[in-house]
């Protein structure tokens, strides 16, 4: 991400977009399809509330469908434990670690 501005994000964008932590990319596409054809301005002149929400699933897609900006925002973005169970917390780390195998960063130990 480009964003000299690095404090944490404010958002869930796996809750905006409606998918679990380790979503695939086809899933993370396909919700992001449905949302965004659901809440599209032009399906609802003069509503800002509608337009402000078309503009979050914008951004929340435009951050999880790049794997780099993805990474990224895992390791920065917000958790709100309180709202979760355990399996979906935990799912979160999932997906981190296997974003983290998936871009070769690994960690060798040399037998002493």
């Amino acid at each position: 991400m480009e964003d000299h501005d690095k404090s944490p994000p404010t958002k869930d964008y796996y809750k905006v977009l409606e998918v679990d932590y380790d979503a695939t990319e086809d899933l993370i596409r396909l919700n992001y399809r449905k949302l965004a054809l659901k809440w599209h301005p032009d399906k609802h002149k003069g509503d800002t509330a509608a337009k402000e929400k078309f503009i979050e699933i914008n951004e929340a897609y435009n951050v999880l469908i790049d794997p780099a900006a993805r990474f990224e925002y895992d390791l920065t973005g917000i958790y709100e434990i309180h709202k979760y169970t355990l399996r979906e917390y935990l799912a979160r780390f999932k997906g981190m670690i296997l974003t983290c195998n998936g871009l070769g960063i690994s960690q060798s130990f040399a037998p002493w």
